[in-house]
């Protein structure tokens, strides 16, 4: 699982008018000696440190691949639409080894294979191995599922549960259950309100998520992505006009929820990159070839997705390339 580093960045100077702080949903790194890898934060954040204005602290969830080992020399940054600045050497900050809390369940009804493992209480028999946890919505509809290897740290009957809004004291055969969460993934702070609109089922309205920022938006887009690719929708025929508003398409997020929703209504999937849209386009997901696609506001599309940069700092065009991406598929795209 990534970790969230922390690297201080020496001889810093800003190519970007953006305010530091905030810095965004993706944020990469690449260092300028040839050969060496770019590699990503997310929920990336910047901090000044006070008496030194040529440095920043910035901290992110680290990608798998990380910093090119023993790398220290310049690295400039980009949020994959502008380079934000550049420096003349980092260094990685290790903070302290904090210990990580269980996760705990409340009112667990364990099954045979759980209750049969706790009555035995041997260190092997509480190592649960790779265990799902499932997340449901109020009508009891999948909304998600983490997959993680644990063992138990510690059960007791549980004390007390909520039923139909009421408490209930000492509710039969229920156990709160602590786990170790070594390598869980837990909901970041800011995708919670978006979790608790999605518990209430799926959203009912196209461009719910407009007000959204990217990073929200793509957290969103994985909510999207979870139910669209767990249960794919049954293709429609061949021939069918589709409409696709672009208004709100200011970022790559909002590319893939856009066209979710114009080919599968309100909350719908249809890829969240290029690969999953060519495989989307090949049936499954509600589309089948070919098709019209009316693309409303294009103009808004194509100012914020003309002129990114790919990982390693080129320039990408993606509303081209998405263009081109859906006329193979045998989507033919008016635009308007």
């Amino acid at each position: 699982m990534p970790s969230r580093g922390t690297y201080e960045l020496f001889g810093w100077t800003p190519e970007s008018a953006a305010g530091w702080g905030r810095v965004g949903g993706r944020v990469w790194l690449v260092p300028e000696e040839q050969g060496c890898d770019p590699w990503l934060l997310e929920d990336a954040e910047s901090v000044v440190r006070p008496g030194w204005p040529d440095s920043i602290v910035l901290t992110g969830v680290d990608d798998c691949e990380g910093p090119p080992e023993g790398y220290r020399g310049p690295v400039r940054v980009h949020d994959g639409s502008r380079w934000l600045g550049s420096c003349t050497e980092f260094a990685r900050v290790l903070p302290p080894q904090l210990p990580v809390p269980p996760l705990v369940l409340r009112g667990l009804a364990p099954g045979d294979q759980l209750r049969a493992a706790l009555e035995k209480g041997t260190r092997r028999a509480l190592d649960l191995a790779e265990v799902a946890l499932e997340v449901h919505d109020d009508q009891g509809e999948l909304l998600s599922r983490r997959l993680w290897w644990t063992e138990v740290r510690a059960w007791r009957p549980s004390a007390d549960r909520q039923e139909g809004g009421r408490r209930c004291e000492g509710a039969t055969g229920l156990i709160d259950l602590e786990l170790d969460a070594e390598g869980f993934e837990p909901v970041p702070d800011y995708a919670r309100p978006l979790w608790e609109r999605w518990f209430t089922g799926p959203p009912d309205a196209v461009g719910a998520w407009g007000a959204l920022d990217t990073r929200c938006r793509g957290a969103w887009l994985d909510l999207v992505r979870e139910r669209g690719c767990r249960r794919p929708r049954r293709d429609r025929p061949a021939g069918r006009p589709y409409e696709l508003d672009g208004g709100l398409i200011t970022d790559e997020a909002g590319l893939y929820l856009a066209l979710g929703e114009a080919v599968n209504g309100p909350g719908g999937y249809f890829g969240g990159c290029l690969a999953a849209l060519d495989d989307c386009l090949a049936g499954g997901f509600g589309y089948s070839a070919p098709g019209v696609l009316l693309w409303k506001n294009a103009e808004t599309a194509r100012e914020h997705l003309s002129r990114l940069l790919t990982p390693d700092g080129r320039p990408r065009d993606l509303f081209t390339t998405a263009l081109d991406t859906l006329a193979k598929g045998g989507l033919r795209v008016t635009l308007a």
